[in-house]
């Protein structure tokens, strides 16, 4: 505490006017300090808003992201399942198509044998009586002979 020196009418007017502007001067230093930190508060209170804000936006933006994402990949599940689906349905096409395919190759083979069998009897058949006429040939000439 300032203690001041006294004159003839009381304190040093002096004195007093100067420690009265001292304690002036920092008093609106002290309130210029506070308005300005009041501003500064205002300001970072705003700033948290507003970055608390950002925080709302960015966790709905993860959100819908997210449901998204799981959308996406459920339907990439239901279009890989019909893709399988299909694929096995195709397969099951192309096995039915190449059995029906091999049987019926199978019967033309089969057909074929028999054909085979069937003409070479025939030849056999057709040399054989060819080698009867070639014997009788030589009867015929034997008999011819026996006439002479």
């Amino acid at each position: 505490m300032k203690k001041f020196n006294t004159v003839l009418n009381g304190y040093d007017k002096e004195e007093v006017n100067g420690f009265v502007n001292e304690v002036t001067k920092e008093y609106e230093s002290m309130l210029s300090k506070l308005k300005s930190r009041d501003q500064e508060i205002l300001l970072l209170k705003e700033q948290i808003n507003h970055y608390k804000n950002l925080e709302t936006t960015i966790n709905r933006a993860v959100l819908v992201a997210e449901d998204s994402s799981n959308q996406i990949k459920r339907v990439a599940r239901d279009e890989a399942k019909s893709i399988v689906e299909d694929a096995k349905r195709n397969a099951s096409f192309i096995v039915n198509d190449a059995l029906i395919k091999a049987e019926k190759i199978e019967q033309d083979t089969d057909r074929l044998r028999r054909s085979l069998k069937i003409y070479k009897a025939r030849i056999k058949q057709a040399i054989e009586e060819q080698l009867i006429i070639i014997d009788d040939v030589d009867k015929i000439e034997y008999k011819k002979n026996e006439y002479e």
